[in-house]
C-alpha cells in the first residue's frame, strides 16, 4: 500500500473519532422541558374535597362509676335535650345517700342544741365554733351524695340524633367514660384539609362555596366558621366552614368539593408549572432557561393549585422561560438542551 493510500485511511479515522468525540460532548448535556411564566389573573379560585360534618358533636358520659342498668335510646333514633339517654343500677349510691341523710339530722340537731347555748351564754365559743363548722360539712357530704345519685343517670344536652352506643345493660361503666355519642341536628359544618402553602393563605380568603356529586347543578353558599392553627398527622390544617341546608336533604358524611376564592392579593405572583419547583434544603428554585442556559432563581410558593401550578414570589416575570422537566439534577449556569417537541403527525417519533 502506498504512502497516499495510508494516508487518506489515517485522515478518515481521525474524522471518525472527532465526529464520535463531538457527539459524547452533545450527548452529556442535559435535556430538558420549558414552560413560560404565566400571571395568576383570573386564577383566584381554589378547590379542595371536603366532607359534611355535623356542627356540634357530644359523647354523652356518666359522672360516677357503676354497673349499666339501661340504655334507652339505639342507635339512629332521635333525642332532644334532656331526654333519658341511659341509667346504671343506683343501689349503692342511694344506700350511701340514706345513710349520709341519717349523719346529717344527728349532726344537725347536736349543732342546733350547742349553737343555742351559746346563744345563752351557756357554752364556750371554741364549741361553737366546732358545731357550725362540723354542720357546714355535713351540708357539703349530704349534698355531694345527692349530686352522686343524680349522675347515674344521662340526659341529652342537645337535640340530636344517637350516632353510636359503646355500651349495653349489664356492663361496668368508668366515671367519663363515652356510653352515647350524639350529633346535632341544628347546623351542619364542611370540613377542609389545606395544605400549608394555603394555610399562610387564609387571611385572604373571600367567599366559599361548594357542590356535592350528588347535587351537581346546585352551588351552596358557606360561611367562614374557624380553622386549627396546628397541622394533623398528614401535615393538613383543617378549615371549618358552616353549611346552611334548609332542605334537610344533606348529612353528615357527604362528600362535596369546596370552591376558595382568594382576594386579588397574587398580584404579585408569577404562575409556572409545579413541576419546576426544587427544593435544596430550607430554599425554593425555579431555574429560568435563556439562551441554552439555566439561571437559578430563588422563589416563595404562596398557593400549590390542584390543576398542576403553583403561585410563587420572586423574580421570576411573565413571559420567561422556566425548566418545568428535567430541574431536579441542574446547576446554576449549567447548558441545556431542549427537548423537540412533540410531533402532531409522527407521535412517539415511529416514522
Amino acid at each position: 500500500m502506498n504512502t497516499k493510500s495510508w494516508l487518506l485511511i489515517v485522515s478518515m479515522m481521525l474524522m471518525v473519532a472527532c465526529h464520535k468525540g463531538g457527539n459524547a460532548q452533545v450527548a452529556d448535556i442535559p435535556m430538558v422541558k420549558i414552560d413560560t411564566v404565566g400571571t395568576t389573573t383570573g386564577e383566584s379560585t381554589l378547590q379542595f374535597p371536603g366532607k359534611v360534618v355535623a356542627s356540634q358533636q357530644v359523647n354523652a358520659s356518666f359522672r360516677v362509676a357503676g354497673t349499666l342498668k339501661r340504655v334507652c335510646v339505639e342507635e339512629g333514633s332521635r333525642v332532644k335535650a334532656g331526654q333519658l339517654l341511659a341509667e346504671m343500677d343506683a343501689t349503692d349510691y342511694k344506700v350511701q345517700l340514706e345513710a349520709t341523710e341519717a349523719e346529717y339530722a344527728q349532726v344537725k340537731a347536736e349543732a342546733e342544741r350547742v349553737m343555742g347555748l351559746y346563744a345563752d351564754s351557756s357554752t364556750t365559743a371554741n364549741l361553737y365554733d366546732k358545731a357550725r363548722y362540723g354542720l357546714k360539712q355535713m351540708e357539703a357530704k349530704l349534698q355531694n351524695h345527692r349530686n352522686q345519685l343524680a349522675y347515674t343517670r344521662i340526659t341529652s344536652p342537645i337535640d340530636g340524633y344517637v350516632q353510636r352506643r359503646f355500651f349495653d345493660a349489664g356492663e361496668t361503666v368508668g366515671a367519663g367514660m363515652p356510653v352515647v355519642e350524639i350529633v346535632s341536628v341544628k347546623g351542619l359544618e364542611v370540613e377542609v384539609n389545606l395544605p400549608a402553602s394555603t394555610y399562610m393563605q387564609r387571611d385572604h380568603m373571600e367567599a366559599f362555596s361548594c357542590t356535592m356529586d350528588v347535587m351537581p347543578d346546585r352551588k351552596m353558599p358557606l360561611q367562614y366558621a374557624g380553622i386549627l392553627p396546628q397541622a394533623n398527622a398528614n401535615q393538613l390544617y383543617t378549615l371549618r366552614l358552616a353549611l346552611d341546608d334548609a332542605s334537610g336533604r344533606i348529612a353528615p358524611g357527604m362528600s362535596v368539593w369546596v370552591s376558595v376564592e382568594m382576594a386579588d392579593s397574587a398580584a404579585s405572583c408569577v404562575s409556572i408549572p409545579a413541576t419546576a419547583l426544587v427544593r435544596k434544603g430550607d430554599n425554593v428554585y425555579a431555574y429560568q432557561y435563556d439562551n441554552g442556559r439555566v439561571a437559578r432563581i430563588p422563589v416563595e410558593v404562596k398557593v400549590l393549585r390542584t390543576d398542576g401550578s403553583a403561585w410563587v414570589e420572586g423574580a421570576l416575570r411573565p413571559g420567561a422561560c422556566v425548566v418545568s422537566v428535567g430541574a431536579r439534577h441542574l446547576t446554576d449556569g449549567q447548558e441545556v438542551r431542549l427537548l423537540a417537541p412533540v410531533s402532531k403527525t409522527n407521535i412517539g417519533d415511529m416514522l
